[in-house]
């Protein structure tokens, strides 16, 4: 069976995340990837994980709460677009991974954007170091969500291909906009 687009973001964090490495939860929604992420990462990594909902916030830290990678996450309850205010530009991020659209069983009109999304992809950019990997899964059907699948569609399309391997992978006969996934590999750079 081919796997979801979310069971395959999973699979391309746990290929490339290590113990110790550094890595970001975009969209912390309820801490089912930050809590994976501080799994990957383990007792001596960092996962810093955003969302601008203060119910994301409390619902992962809930299930952080008694865990061995609790002490591994900051929470963040901020956009990502601010993403510069806490993570140093020194700082090596290997992984970071955006579910686009809405926190489920939440407020529908609370929904990410494609100017804060592009603004956050700058400057994870900037941080990602060489092998490093960004995933952003695209929920798109509510309102606005075809707008920023539009801007995620043309960033990674305007990557260069020198300097990074860009994935599409979408199921093309599934009723009800399945989500889209993208994965940004920063390549390693040659000598």
């Amino acid at each position: 069976m081919l796997p979801t687009a979310l069971h395959y973001s999973r699979q391309l964090l746990k290929e490339v995340l290590q113990t110790g490495d550094i890595a970001v939860d975009a969209t912390m929604g309820n801490g089912h990837d930050t809590l994976l992420l501080a799994e990957l990462v383990g007792t001596t990594g960092l996962v810093y994980a955003f969302d601008v909902q203060i119910t994301a916030v409390e619902n992962t830290k809930k299930r952080l709460y008694e865990t061995p990678w609790e002490q591994s996450v900051q929470l963040i309850y901020d956009g990502h677009e601010n993403l510069p205010y806490y993570i140093p530009l020194e700082t090596p991020i290997k992984a970071a991974i955006f579910n686009l659209g809405y926190l489920p069983k939440s407020d529908k009109t609370v929904i990410t954007l494609p100017e804060t999304t592009k603004k956050a992809l700058d400057e994870l950019l900037l941080r990602l170091v060489p092998k490093g990997r960004i995933v952003i899964v695209a929920y798109y059907g509510h309102e606005g969500g075809e707008r920023e699948l539009q801007t995620v569609r043309q960033y990674c399309e305007a990557l260069p291909q020198e300097k990074y391997n860009v994935l599409n992978y979408q199921f093309i006969n599934q009723k009800n906009q399945p989500p889209i996934l993208f994965c940004i590999e920063k390549k390693k750079p040659r000598n």
